[in-house]
C-alpha cells in the first residue's frame, strides 16, 4: 500500500505557474498545501478551484525560514516540496509513487533538476549538477543554512536519490533574474554584516572573475552557446554583487553628509532674498 503524500507549493504571484504547477503532480498529491506569502495576483483564485488544495498564509522571510513553517503543517508523514516554476515529470511521478509503495527506504531523496534559461535547457555548468532534497518524511526534514539557499537537513543521515529530474524554468526574463538578486544579495549582505564580515579587493575582483572562468570553461557551460555565456556572466554578477552590496552596507557615505536637503526654511529665506534682488533691480531700472 503507497503512503500518502503531502505536497507543498510555496509561492507569491504565481498566477502565471500554479495552474501547471499543481496539474504536474496532482494525481499523485493526497494533498496539496499552497503556502502563499502575500499574493496579489489570482494565484490564490487558480490554486483553490483544486479540491486538494489546502491554502496556509504567512510573511516570508528567506526561502528555509518559509518552508520550515509550512513543513510541520502537512497531514502526512511524507512531504514533496515543489517550487511554482518547477514541474514534476511522468516519469519523476511515477518513481515517487515506486518509492512510497515499496517502503522508502531513506528519510530524504535529492532530486536533479533540468533547468531552463529564458526556455532553454541547460545541459552544462551548474546547471548540470543541480539537485535539491525534496522528498522527505516530514518529522525528519528541516531547511538549515543562513541565507536564501539552505538545504533540507535530514535528521537521520539517510538520503537517497531519485533516477528522475523535475523540470525547473528558473528565469523567463531578466527583469525576474534581476529582482530574485536584489533579493538574494541584500539578504546575503546583512547577514555578513551581522557577522562583522567585510568584503575586500579579492572577493570583488577575483572571486567574481574565477565564478566565471569556472562556470564557463571548467564546468563546460561554454557548450551551451549564447545561453551558457549569459549564465556565466550572471553568475559571476551574482558573485559580485553580494559583495558590492556588502561593501554599501559597510562603507557607503550616506547622501545628507555630504550634500545636506534643503529645509522648507531655507527654501523659504532664498526665495525671499530672491524676491529682494528683483524689487531692487526694478527700482534702479526706474530711477
Amino acid at each position: 500500500m503507497r503512503q500518502p503524500l503531502s505536497v507543498i507549493v510555496p509561492c507569491k504571484n504565481e498566477s502565471r505557474n500554479i495552474g501547471a504547477c499543481i496539474e504536474s503532480f496532482y494525481a499523485i498529491a493526497d494533498e496539496i498545501i499552497i503556502a502563499d506569502s502575500g499574493s496579489s495576483d489570482d494565484t490564490l483564485e487558480i490554486a483553490a478551484t483544486y479540491p486538494k488544495v489546502r491554502i496556509i498564509e504567512r510573511d516570508y522571510r528567506t526561502s528555509g525560514d518559509f518552508k520550515n513553517w509550512a513543513i510541520p503543517q502537512a497531514s502526512h508523514c511524507w512531504v514533496l516540496i515543489v517550487d511554482a516554476d518547477e514541474r514534476i515529470t511522468s516519469d519523476l511521478a511515477n518513481e515517487i509513487v515506486g518509492e512510497l509503495t515499496t517502503g522508502p527506504k531513506s528519510d530524504g531523496y535529492w532530486i536533479f533538476r533540468d533547468n531552463h534559461f529564458m526556455g532553454h535547457s541547460q545541459r552544462y555548468g551548474d546547471a548540470r549538477r543541480d539537485a535539491v532534497i525534496r522528498l522527505f518524511h516530514r518529522d525528519r526534514g528541516r531547511y538549515e543554512g543562513p541565507s536564501d539557499h539552505g538545504e533540507i537537513n535530514i535528521a537521520t543521515g539517510l538520503v537517497g536519490r531519485l533516477r528522475n529530474k523535475m523540470t525547473h524554468y528558473s528565469v523567463w526574463e531578466y527583469d525576474q533574474l534581476l529582482d530574485k538578486y536584489r533579493r538574494y544579495t541584500t539578504l546575503q549582505a546583512q547577514q555578513w554584516d551581522d557577522k562583522g564580515v567585510d568584503t575586500s579587493y579579492f572577493k570583488l575582483l577575483v572571486r567574481p572573475a574565477f565564478r566565471f572562468f569556472r562556470e564557463f570553461i571548467l564546468q563546460g557551460a561554454i557548450l551551451d552557446g549564447k545561453v551558457g555565456l549569459q549564465t556565466a556572466w550572471m553568475a559571476a554578477f551574482y558573485s559580485f554583487s553580494k559583495q558590492a552590496r556588502l561593501w554599501e552596507r559597510k562603507h557607503r557615505i550616506d547622501q545628507d553628509q555630504l550634500d545636506p536637503p534643503v529645509t522648507l526654511e531655507q527654501r523659504q529665506r532664498l526665495i525671499a532674498e530672491q524676491k529682494q534682488r528683483d524689487s531692487s533691480d526694478r527700482i534702479r531700472r526706474a530711477g
